[in-house]
């Protein structure tokens, strides 16, 4: 099973506060683990949502929505994506994270759809298509 385990924003992240050396240190000890298990596909730092934009959908319509964004519990600062056996073992490694933020801070974690829970409506059509885009970008 794929993972996308989300790292949290909090008012540091958003108001662009680096991590010190000895954070990065400790987090790439720990990158350095999870790419030894197997479990690290990727993973990045995300800079402030003031240098993002979103855009809303609304039927045809685009509406681009510059950052910064207001509620930054809902906000995302980093990200790796991880192959696990279950749940279980991403919770597991995360409990093993060092804390990612000064202060509070929390990670999410969300299992990443495979083709095969999307049913009869990826047809084999698609499904090809999926297999040889994922070729292409050099994915799973």
């Amino acid at each position: 099973m794929r993972f996308m385990v989300i790292v949290k924003a909090t008012a540091d992240s958003e108001a662009g506060v680096m991590p010190g050396e000895q954070l990065l240190a400790e987090m790439g000890r720990y990158n350095e683990e999870l790419v030894k298990a197997g479990i690290m596909q990727a993973g990045e730092g995300l800079h402030p949502s003031r240098k993002g934009a979103r855009v809303r959908f609304s039927g045809r319509d685009r509406q681009v929505i510059d950052g910064p964004f207001a509620e930054t519990k809902e906000l995302v600062a980093g990200f790796w994506l991880w192959q696990c056996a279950s749940l279980q073992e991403a919770i597991d490694w995360v409990k093993r994270c060092p804390n990612p933020m000064p202060g509070d801070s929390e990670i999410e974690i969300r299992q990443i759809f495979e083709s095969e829970d999307f049913g009869e409506a990826f047809t084999p059509e698609l499904r090809e298509q999926e297999e040889r885009l994922r070729k292409q970008i050099g994915g799973s």
